[in-house]
């Protein structure tokens, strides 16, 4: 990581981490991985294709990550639209 990726990185782990402490679970993290629903997040999670290691607590429902992976993959989104001239279609949530 460079050093402005990884000074984004600790901002944004700041802010969530102030908002939610060391994990973030349910519609906060949906939202953060930018999933447009709790189902397009579950088929992602079944297939393995969620882009940070997400878990389960004994005894708890929903699922689970650490902030600190949240705010590391959102900012490697950022610089990767930003150091690209490729700006992919996407479907959208709808």
């Amino acid at each position: 990581m460079q050093q402005p990726q990884i000074e984004l990185a600790n901002e944004i782990e700041r802010n969530l981490f102030e908002r939610h402490g060391p994990m973030i679970a349910d519609d906060a993290l949906l939202q953060a991985l930018g999933y447009c629903s709790v189902d397009a997040f579950r088929q992602a999670f079944t297939r393995g294709t969620l882009p940070i290691p997400v878990f389960a607590i004994k005894h708890r429902r929903g699922k689970y990550a650490l902030v600190k992976d949240v705010a590391q993959w959102i900012a490697e989104q950022r610089f990767l639209a930003t150091t690209t001239n490729a700006v992919k279609p996407d479907a959208g949530c709808q």
